[in-house]
């Protein structure tokens, strides 16, 4: 895909021979050199060396935190982050100790009480702590961290798991922006994934954002799952845009059960041939265009007056480990099992096993 203008997404060329042409499979390309060519060379003295050097930078910055929070509820099929599932809450509290902990060593590394222009909670699911134990985990990084106020602040939510209090608390913390799982409305393929999310939780806790004050609110579609057509993903679209989200993401689904068990679950023979995909991800963005969305580029789409949108029409739109971002410039600290950063021109990222995480903190 090519635009007439760069920064005129909204007039582009979809050259669907190219594409076909150099199909493929590869390494996501959020990070140079991509995740899967970082080595355990690189040592903690190495770190704490990329944090001292971010005091003293000539183009220093406040900074970016993400949280990685690896627990969830229940098992969706697709899904390839780093999880851990139980009903057991209270396995949070003792992660939110290691949080603690790596926290305060962060912010000892640093030096000094940083300021933070951007924050995300991931996961897993972030809202599967509590409203306590989310109150704790804030209280922590409000300790060790100075919170802007312009900043943006943003959390993923599982409607299936919220309710509208919930939502007001988040606002009550700080949180501005929302990151909402869809993926697909079609309940065969909400069966197919082990995802069966109703219509009607998912707006009640997009109108209790709205209502609660955030800024934002980014809904996450897939294409590429099981049973899906061109017909049923225009489908789930058209609710979409109805539902005039800021944001949306149309994330293409990768099918590795060699890597990922639980997709080992999903039936190959449902999944739609690559031609389908293209099909599909041809009409979605052309449905969005038509919408009067913004194509930001591979994966997101905005509204034109969105912060994306702004910084793409201005030249100075960047992309990271979080997808398109107005702050991928600034030095990003990540805190949790498996969380990757970048503080300079360092990439960093925690063990991806939990127990091994805790020992090497308490190490």
């Amino acid at each position: 895909m090519k635009t007439t203008h760069p920064f005129s997404p909204a007039h582009f060329e979809f050259d669907r021979a190219l594409i076909e042409r150099l199909d493929g499979s590869g390494p996501r390309y959020t990070s140079y050199p991509t995740a899967d060519r970082f080595t355990a060379a690189f040592t903690e003295e190495d770190y704490k060396h990329c944090l001292k050097l971010h005091q003293i930078g000539a183009n220093h910055k406040p900074v970016s935190l993400y949280v990685h929070i690896p627990f969830c509820n229940t098992i969706c099929y697709y899904c390839g982050c780093n999880k851990i599932i139980t009903k057991d809450k209270s396995r949070a509290d003792a992660y939110i100790d290691y949080l603690e902990k790596e926290i305060k060593m962060v912010a000892d590394a640093l030096g000094y009480r940083e300021k933070v222009i951007q924050l995300h909670f991931g996961g897993g699911t972030p809202t599967f702590l509590s409203d306590a134990q989310l109150d704790r985990l804030m209280g922590i990084l409000r300790t060790h961290f100075e919170f802007l106020p312009e900043g943006e602040y943003s959390i993923e939510i599982d409607p299936r798991k919220v309710g509208r209090e919930t939502v007001f608390h988040l606002a009550q913390l700080g949180f501005n922006r929302m990151s909402v799982g869809v993926q697909d409305f079609d309940p065969r393929v909400q069966q197919a994934v082990n995802r069966i999310q109703s219509e009607e939780e998912t707006l009640e806790v997009i109108q209790a954002a709205r209502d609660a004050g955030f800024k934002s609110v980014s809904i996450d579609l897939i294409y590429g799952l099981p049973l899906q057509t061109r017909e049923s993903v225009a489908r789930t679209l058209e609710k979409v845009i109805a539902i005039s989200p800021d944001r949306l993401a149309l994330y293409n689904y990768a099918h590795l059960p060699s890597v990922f068990m639980p997709q080992r679950r999903i039936n190959e023979a449902d999944l739609p041939a690559a031609a389908v995909k293209l099909d599909i991800l041809q009409d979605s963005v052309k449905a969005l265009a038509d919408a009067g969305y913004v194509f930001i580029g591979m994966d997101h789409f905005a509204k034109p007056e969105d912060d994306l949108s702004v910084a793409l029409s201005q030249g100075r739109l960047q992309r990271n480990f979080r997808g398109y971002s107005t702050y991928a410039d600034c030095d990003m600290i990540g805190f949790g099992v498996s969380s990757i950063g970048k503080v300079g021109p360092c990439y960093s990222q925690s063990e991806k096993d939990l127990d091994r995480y805790y020992a090497r903190i308490d190490a």
